[in-house]
């Protein structure tokens, strides 16, 4: 698409290599560049060999989006791969796995508290990056010696967090669908147990932690509007003053503006009443007055659900087929019963 009043095209083009690591790069030849292109790309010594996933207007968005100025030094994209290129690339990146297996073999020899979770060759395979998890600093220089000795290549240890991890490797979440972090989400925000309280979830570690083991990203999709809804909710540490005693809230329905209270004397006995009936009860014990009881409130809220069926679709009954069995045989069997037939009669020659 030719832009308007022969406007150039911007010079920039995000690249992503291995798994969801991407990278922008200024198109100084002017090639013409299309998504899915595999090109080959500056890198700090060699190359580096990607695939093109955004180029245009579209890139200068996505810098923006990222906090990139326009005009920042980028490095340079050289040229569409060449088959050459390609072939190198790929028979690296069929080395990964091997290699993983023996550098985490490496790192339990010489006892280093760490996990390699994965590898990434360069495009002309000069330098492989080793991507881990630790706990605590860790002194891995007789480890990069070991393999720089086995692996004949420069050697880089990058330590990343557990959820950079579980951005790498990907998954499938406990709700069936890729994982967020591996597909569309690109910041990390902090995530603290108060977004599951604010939200009634039940404070189960292993049903809020996600695969990276820590709290689930997604717990913090739909905070804002519970948030927003608990403006002018009354507090569900709230007591309400009767004559009848002291109640205590034991749920609430943010959503439908409902509260179920008790008595501390009578707990299981629940009374259902709106917020804005609770936030009237405390009003008046505010100002030291205390309501005759619950039930009062609650008698207002009350309507009896009629549970109606209809026969929509014009099926027959579901009991059509629930009648008695053998109704015949055991009349059959009252009969004998009543007239039984003569035994040993002789007719008269």
């Amino acid at each position: 698409m030719s832009l308007p009043a022969g406007q150039e095209a911007f010079d920039a083009v995000e690249v992503r290599f291995k798994n969801s690591r991407k990278e922008f790069f200024r198109n100084t030849e002017g090639l013409s560049l299309a998504l899915g292109d595999v090109v080959a790309t500056q890198a700090k010594s060699g190359h580096d060999v990607g695939i093109v996933t955004l180029t245009g207007e579209l890139v200068r968005v996505q810098m923006r989006r990222k906090k990139v100025p326009a005009d920042a030094n980028l490095p340079k994209l050289y040229r569409k791969a060449t088959q050459r290129d390609i072939d190198k690339w790929q028979k690296c990146r069929g080395q990964e796995e091997e290699i993983k297996k023996r550098a985490r073999e490496m790192a339990i020899i010489l006892g280093l508290q760490m996990k390699i979770s994965d590898v990434e060759f360069q495009g002309d395979g000069s330098k492989a990056t080793f991507y881990y998890t630790a706990e605590d600093r860790v002194d891995f220089r007789q480890l990069i010696k070991d393999m720089a000795k086995a692996f004949g290549i420069r050697i880089e240890m990058r330590q990343i967090g557990y959820r950079q991890e579980a951005q790498r490797l990907g998954g499938i979440g406990s709700c069936g669908r890729e994982l967020c972090c591996s597909t569309w989400l690109s910041d990390f925000r902090s995530v603290s147990t108060a977004a599951a309280r604010y939200q009634q979830l039940s404070l189960n570690p292993q049903k809020l932690a996600g695969q990276c083991g820590k709290l689930k990203c997604c717990l913090n999709y739909e905070l804002d509007t519970y948030l927003d809804a608990l403006k002018d909710f009354p507090p569900t540490d709230a007591r309400l003053q009767t004559e009848k005693g002291v109640a205590f809230c034991q749920k609430s329905d943010i959503f439908k503006g409902v509260l179920w209270f008790s008595y501390k004397e009578d707990p299981s006995n629940w009374h259902t009443l709106t917020k804005d009936q609770v936030l009237e009860i405390l009003a008046l014990n505010a100002k030291k007055q205390r309501v005759n009881s619950l039930e009062e409130y609650a008698s207002q809220n009350y309507s009896a659900e009629e549970v109606t069926f209809e026969n929509a679709v014009g099926q027959d009954s579901l009991t059509r087929f629930d009648r008695p069995k053998n109704n015949r045989r055991r009349k059959k069997g009252r009969k004998k019963r009543r007239n039984p037939s003569p035994k040993g009669k002789v007719k008269n020659a």
